[in-house]
């Protein structure tokens, strides 16, 4: 687990002469909006409605300058407060007014304005900032990855430190204009529409646009030399896929499973509703890291995900995302079952339609491939801790905690409740007791002892994801499976999906 930030009580008495007396009502607000994983991530004291964030980087150097416009709102009378962010500030602004700044922690940035700001009032911050992202490193590791042309921004809980400052918790959602300067010869990919391009004195600036709300960890930043691919779906949503042009071995499989992308957007709305964005896409960029991010609609992919040969399986988990936790994103980090759990359901549901296992033989796959012994079945999805919040059984269990909810409810009822959410929720956010009680909504059934069988005992459970007194169950019984040595057939699409577990084990 990782260290605890200390943030300073640092305050702002030289300015308290030059406000009114009611000031003394003002207070700073909380370095941290109180995440039981991350304690320090994330800001109290205001809303981000907005970042404009326009920078200029240098390839060949790693030299990134910037200037991020953060339009907010407070939501208590505040005297100060913290953005999230790792490099080098020169100069804050608020409302016009140059604020002091100070830092703390590892990636606070203390921010008091001229002027404290009233509960209800709209901000706007200005920051300049400048820094080589490749050198800083927060609590060990960096979520900037250094490439032969260029550099990518992409991880999982935090990528924004190191390009641009923020309220970084996925509670604190906004729309992003991201405009970047690179020499000619380069391109910049980024979330949401490509807005235009234009070319000066030998460089190119690349605005990209992301009109729905995004939270912080998906906003991706990727530049460099890409081959480019332009569409859309035959439902006319814009398809935009890139790759880097050295991927080697590679290359071929990553894009016969990435430009495969349009086509299985359009199948995953027949299961989960209308495709919330206005564009899609995808980005295999040289890293060497070995995992697939789901940042919104343009979901980054290492090539390591494809050095086996081409995987759909773990396209249709990224794209899922775009439903399950970009859409409908987590109010805190402990809830991460409502991302992972059905976006590994979708890869069953993938294996279906291609008659390589049912999600029911997946479900039971994974059960009786566990022994009661296995350390597996400790880890509880539907609270993983932060040392196992990317866990394998976060995945697993946790889509056979779909599979159970869904031989709960019935199909009818179930493809309703995996279609609706994301319709009731689009753009907001969401715990598990919330998803629980729609699902009640729509079932009409009572579904406690069922997700708290599945997401929060420690354990494996008595019987499989089926109900109790089927054939099923009773030949998945203890004393079946792994723990008397036999196991069901393996289904056709295991090893595709486990190729997938791998897609957020992003610290290094």
């Amino acid at each position: 687990m990782r260290k605890r930030l200390i943030v300073s009580a640092a305050s702002a008495l030289s300015l308290f002469l030059a406000v009114p007396a009611s000031a003394s009502d003002f207070r700073a607000g909380t370095a941290g909006v109180g995440d039981s994983y991350y304690p320090t991530y994330g800001n109290g004291g205001y809303d981000v409605s907005h970042y404009d964030i326009r920078l200029k980087y240098q390839p060949a150097t790693d030299e990134l300058e910037g200037t991020a416009t953060i339009l907010a709102t407070a939501t208590q009378d505040l005297s100060r407060f913290n953005l999230d962010f790792a490099l080098n500030v020169s100069e804050v602004r608020v409302n016009g007014r140059l604020a002091a700044f100070a830092t703390s922690g590892d990636q606070e940035l203390e921010i008091t304005p001229a002027r404290p700001l009233a509960k209800g009032s709209q901000a706007t911050v200005v920051v300049r900032y400048k820094g080589v992202p490749s050198t800083v490193k927060k609590y060990g590791f960096t979520s900037w990855h250094r490439t032969p042309d260029g550099a990518v921004a992409a991880n999982e809980p935090e990528a924004a430190w190191w390009w641009f400052p923020s309220n970084d918790h996925p509670s604190d959602k906004a729309t992003y204009d991201v405009s970047v300067l690179v020499p000619d010869g380069n391109q910049v990919i980024s979330n949401g529409v490509l807005a235009g391009t234009s070319s000066q004195a030998g460089w190119t600036r690349y605005s990209w646009r992301e009109n729905k709300p995004q939270a912080t960890y998906l906003a991706t930043l990727a530049i460099g030399k890409f081959d480019i691919t332009r569409d859309t779906t035959a439902s006319g949503l814009p398809v935009y896929n890139a790759y880097s042009k050295d991927l080697g071995d590679n290359a071929d499989a990553a894009r016969a499973s990435v430009e495969r992308t349009g086509e299985l957007v359009d199948w995953l709305s027949g299961y989960l509703g209308e495709y919330p964005f206005s564009s899609v896409g995808g980005y295999v960029p040289n890293v060497p890291t070995g995992y697939a991010l789901e940042t919104q609609t343009r979901i980054f992919y290492s090539p390591r995900q494809f050095a086996k040969g081409s995987n759909t399986s773990v396209v249709v988990h990224e794209l899922a995302h775009q439903w399950y936790g970009d859409s409908v994103s987590l109010s805190r980090w402990s809830d991460i079952w409502l991302n992972e759990g059905f976006a590994r359901y979708a890869q069953f549901l993938w294996s279906e339609h291609e008659n390589e296992g049912t999600a029911q033989e997946l479900a039971d796959y994974v059960y009786a491939s566990h022994p009661a012994d296995d350390p597996f079945w400790t880890i509880k999805p539907g609270d993983p801790g932060p040392d196992n919040q990317f866990s394998s059984a976060v995945y697993e269990r946790g889509a056979v905690a779909v599979q159970a909810l869904r031989n709960a409810v019935g199909d009818e009822k179930f493809f309703r409740i995996l279609k609706g959410w994301p319709t009731e929720r689009r753009y907001g956010n969401a715990t598990i007791p919330e998803f629980q009680a729609y699902a009640e909504k729509v079932s009409g059934k009572k579904l406690g002892d069922v997700l708290n069988t599945w997401l929060f005992t420690p354990g494996k459970p008595a019987v499989g994801p089926v109900p109790p007194g089927t054939a099923a169950a009773a030949s998945l019984a203890p004393g079946a499976g792994a723990d008397a040595g036999q196991l069901p057939a393996e289904p056709k699409s295991w090893k595709k999906i486990q190729d997938t577990n791998s897609a957020h084990e992003t610290h290094s």
